[in-house]
């Protein structure tokens, strides 16, 4: 099973995100079935239709568990959904007030959502930690970000041609704020692109990162692996 190969491959440990009231079940089980996997608890933009204040009250409860370590997948998405935009935003606010009572770290989506996105995080977001999701704006938003004390998550889509924009936000953005992401089932990196995607895979963006900062691989996989840890508070 691809779960049991992670470890023997070098990527442990590993964080499995909920993105929905269903899928936030589902990983808090794994989280418990695997001693190396460890749950993020959340509800996506595109799944706020399953929040209302009983399954809110559930979702608190879970965050108190010992294998949870984060709250996310949460955030604003306003290319597949925009016609909820407040609804959207009133979610992503009280889960990130969420965090902020557990103090916990969040994992944000932001999807054409830049600005309101960016609003919401200098409002709400202060004293919280935690990493923007696949990141996919400009290099001046990723420093924002950054300055904010927040990571940038890297995912397949760095070793992608077209991806010119992200290519340089991993150039100026220093190795200290980046973590490693997989966002299985989507973007498998080159030479996979278009397949399903795992954390097996991660390796294609290391090599992508380390080609574009002139480092070696292994300086990627040491620090990106000293950053996830920091963000996610494990101890050494």
């Amino acid at each position: 099973m691809l779960l049991a190969e992670l470890p023997q491959r070098g990527i442990s440990p590993v964080i499995n995100v909920g993105s929905s009231i269903a899928t936030t079940k589902t990983t808090l089980s794994l989280a418990q079935e695997y001693p190396f996997l460890y749950a993020a608890v959340g509800v996506h933009p595109s799944d706020v239709d399953d929040l209302n204040e009983d399954t809110y009250a559930w979702l608190r409860q879970q965050t108190t568990l010992q294998k949870t370590v984060a709250v996310g997948e949460i955030g604003l998405d306003y290319y597949w959904d925009k016609e909820n935009r407040d609804l959207q935003k009133m979610w992503f606010i009280r889960q990130l007030e969420l965090a902020r009572q557990l103090d916990l770290p969040v994992i944000i989506h932001s999807r054409e959502a830049a600005a309101d996105t960016m609003e919401i995080m200098k409002q709400y977001a202060g004293e919280l930690s935690g990493v923007i999701h696949c990141f996919s704006y400009s290099p001046e938003q990723a420093k924002e970000y950054v300055k904010m004390g927040f990571y940038l998550g890297i995912g397949g889509v760095v070793t992608f041609k077209n991806a010119k924009k992200l290519k340089e936000v991993v150039q100026e953005i220093p190795l200290e704020s980046l973590v490693l992401e997989t966002d299985s089932p989507y973007l498998a990196p080159v030479p996979n692109r278009g397949k399903r995607n795992s954390s097996l895979n991660l390796v294609y963006v290391a090599e992508e990162i380390a080609g574009l900062k002139g480092i070696s691989y292994e300086e990627v996989v040491r620090q990106t692996t000293e950053n996830a840890k920091k963000l996610y508070r494990f101890k050494k």
